[in-house]
């Protein structure tokens, strides 16, 4: 079975459509339910980065499940099969936060503190996430990522290593370089910051090259970044204003990755309660470059007393 069928047959795929600030959004999301009569430990939220989907998720959800645990993996405001608003405040991370919030406690009705892991854009909105709404979030996850505001995000924003957050930031020019090239663009990515080269395969990049060709898409996954000094601007006010996070942390990144080193001191600008985890055989896509690690190590921590 081909990694887009396993993705598509894995759980029940539904959208709904959440009321938000200025305008409807709809959300397309993943959510998986542990089968068999096996009960259910609590709920994962899984957030995907750029340039991607949940279809990042498509190795780990399986085990995730297995293990029992209810899984939801949406496709983020702009990207995937979700809306892709043209109004740049829309992808400010604690929007893209609350968006999730609604999908999990208004739409899907899930009362209880869930584990939220996210990666790359998606740990910007975990952070988000666990800031925002520290009550309902039982443990946070992310990873691969210089969180706006802290002192890699500010050393390394300029720099030819995140070119493109700077390139990002030009309005309509990315759009029109990266039209009828996206499966080039997209490449670049997955080669340059991978390590094993069977994570992402020929027919991955494919299913991505689709998500990302569809109207709007380039448009949508770009303006997340457009956003980041804004992000920053939302990190500094809550650290000024409640000081450092309460949530229980794992900073994950892969050991061949690029933010490992400075994983530490970004985590200890933010966090009260943390943990440092590099998962081996990994780059930037952990888990499409070694799923079971990464199951291994969020299952450990999420389910450490």
């Amino acid at each position: 079975m081909a990694n887009s069928e396993l993705f598509h047959s894995t759980g029940i795929h539904r959208s709904t459509t959440i009321k938000t600030k200025p305008e409807l959004v709809r959300i397309k999301y993943l959510d998986v339910i542990p089968q068999d009569g096996t009960k259910v430990k609590g709920t994962i939220l899984l957030i995907h980065g750029f340039p991607q989907t949940s279809y990042q998720f498509r190795k780990v959800i399986p085990s995730l499940s297995a293990a029992g645990y209810r899984v939801v993996a949406p496709d983020t405001r702009g990207c995937g099969d979700s809306s892709k608003p043209m109004i740049l405040d829309d992808y400010r991370k604690i929007h893209i936060a609350e968006d999730f919030r609604f999908l999990l406690q208004g739409h899907l009705g899930i009362g209880d503190p869930v584990h939220v892991v996210g990666h790359d854009i998606g740990g910007m909105i975990a952070h988000a996430y666990a800031n925002a709404f520290p009550k309902d979030t039982a443990s946070v996850t992310w990873g691969e990522c210089p969180l706006p505001s802290s002192s890699e995000y500010e050393e390394t924003k300029g720099s030819v290593k995140q070119f493109h957050f700077s390139f990002h930031q030009i309005l309509d020019l990315p759009e029109t370089l990266i039209k009828n090239n996206e499966r080039a663009y997209l490449k670049h990515f997955y080669d340059k910051l991978g390590y094993n080269a069977l994570g992402i395969t020929p027919a991955d990049l494919d299913y991505y090259t689709a998500q990302y060709s569809q109207p709007g898409a380039i448009r949508g996954g770009i303006n997340a970044y457009r956003m980041f000094e804004e992000d920053a601007t939302d990190n500094r006010r809550v650290l000024k204003e409640n000081g450092k996070c309460k949530v229980r942390c794992m900073v994950l990144n892969g050991a061949a990755g690029g933010h490992a080193p400075q994983a530490k001191k970004v985590a200890e600008e933010f966090y009260e309660n943390f943990e440092v985890v590099e998962i081996d055989n990994a780059g930037h896509w952990i888990a499409e470059e070694n799923p079971e690690d990464f199951v291994r190590e969020v299952k450990r921590f999420i389910e450490k007393s």
